[in-house]
């Protein structure tokens, strides 16, 4: 099995904490569609033909910003050009303030049958501070419109650790996401990435960074809230109703192959990590011409078990030891026992994995640091 991704750049305005790649040159929203369609035909049966398609997931950008004509010439290429499980899970951002009456409705007529929104907050002048086009209340107006037309998995993203923001604050936030009821729930904590205006701001002392003991308060917050109202915390920074994983995001996790169509797009099969250029003119003009520019990454056994590393101890699961050589392991193992004495690393000996506990989930990116290699292992 295999997952395809779409990346779809194109956003009314940027958010001020935003670090992937977009555009606002929406006069080429049709020749970056055809582009897109001329790159799955350059690229069919590249993981084989064995290789069913599992999950499709539009993300971007803003891929609710294309026509609905637009994503149906979409749709019918993947079709055309992969083998797409009947049971495929198929995911397609929206900002709330898109999802109208008539855009749902032209939903319906496509194959999605999952819908991630970028909530958040709920809190109007957070909103204007992160420069997001929509309402509180465009939220709620969007679930409700996705009900009615029976969409039955809805994903919502939340934000906290915002400058200014308090631990009240953030629990009025779950409390106002609890009662959209939706099947899945991702919420990051705020992270100023270099190049972004957000970390301009902070550059100009206009902003201040949030208390990293707030922070941890409110990680805590949201596990206990979600936990007590029968979401399993799955993921780091991911929670679902039972039943409602996202299996695109799971499958980056696991390990599983995946094709990343457009602009900036990532690939991925076991052998290779490639990436598509990113900038919108160059990809059109050259995959006009038939040629897709990207970069590649032969992955030795070492990068290997960092991106292993990586990704397992993300999940509630986290790493089956069993996977990995002998010499890794024992790498692994040596690097963890502080960690383990710690309470911050849990080894299950029945089912050899090594897991994050509650309190090492905060101190994640630490500990995974810790346990990669540098090539000398």
């Amino acid at each position: 099995m295999a997952g395809l991704y779409i990346h779809i750049p194109f956003c009314r305005g940027r958010c001020v904490y935003c670090g992937f790649y977009s555009t606002t040159a929406f006069e080429l929203r049709q020749r970056y569609v055809d582009a897109l369609c001329c790159e799955l035909k350059m690229r069919k049966g590249e993981l084989g033909i064995r290789s069913d398609i599992h999950t499709i997931y539009l993300g971007g950008g803003t891929p609710s910003q294309l026509t609905i004509p637009q994503l149906r010439q979409l749709f019918d290429t993947i079709y055309i050009y992969n083998n797409v499980a009947t049971d495929t899970e198929i995911t397609i951002e929206c900002n709330p303030d898109d999802v109208s009456e008539s855009f749902v409705e032209g939903l319906r007529t496509l194959p999605v049958n999952r819908i991630s929104m970028g909530a958040q907050t709920f809190d109007e002048a957070r909103l204007r501070f992160l420069h997001r086009r929509h309402t509180a209340s465009q939220v709620f107006s969007a679930v409700e419109r996705l009900r009615k037309a029976g969409y039955t998995n809805i994903s919502i993203d939340l934000m906290y650790g915002l400058p200014g923001e308090t631990l009240n604050d953030w629990e009025t936030d779950i409390t106002h996401a609890l009662s959209l009821n939706v099947e899945h729930l991702s919420a990051y904590c705020l992270m100023i990435e270099e190049d972004t205006p957000l970390h301009q701001m902070l550059q100009d002392g206009k902003i201040t960074e949030t208390d990293e003991e707030l922070e941890r308060q409110m990680y805590e917050t949201l596990i206990d809230s979600l936990k007590a109202a029968g979401y399993e915390h799955y993921e780091i920074s991911n929670f679902a109703k039972p039943g409602y994983r996202s299996h695109h995001n799971s499958s980056y996790w696991d390990g599983t192959p995946y094709i990343g169509v457009g602009a900036a797009a990532h690939s991925y099969d076991v052998r290779t990590r490639s990436w598509n250029v990113s900038n919108l003119h160059q990809y059109i003009n050259n995959i006009e011409q038939g040629e897709r520019l990207f970069e590649e990454e032969l992955l030795d056994e070492d990068t290997h078990y960092n991106d292993t590393i990586t990704v397992a101890l993300r999940t509630c699961e986290g790493l089956d030891l069993t996977t990995l050589s002998e010499k890794h392991r024992t790498y692994c193992l040596q690097n963890a026992r502080r960690f383990l004495n710690d309470g911050l690393l849990a080894l299950d000996s029945s089912s050899q994995s090594l897991r994050l506990t509650r309190r090492g989930l905060f101190v994640s990116d630490m500990i995974m640091s810790e346990l990669m290699g540098d090539g000398s292992q």
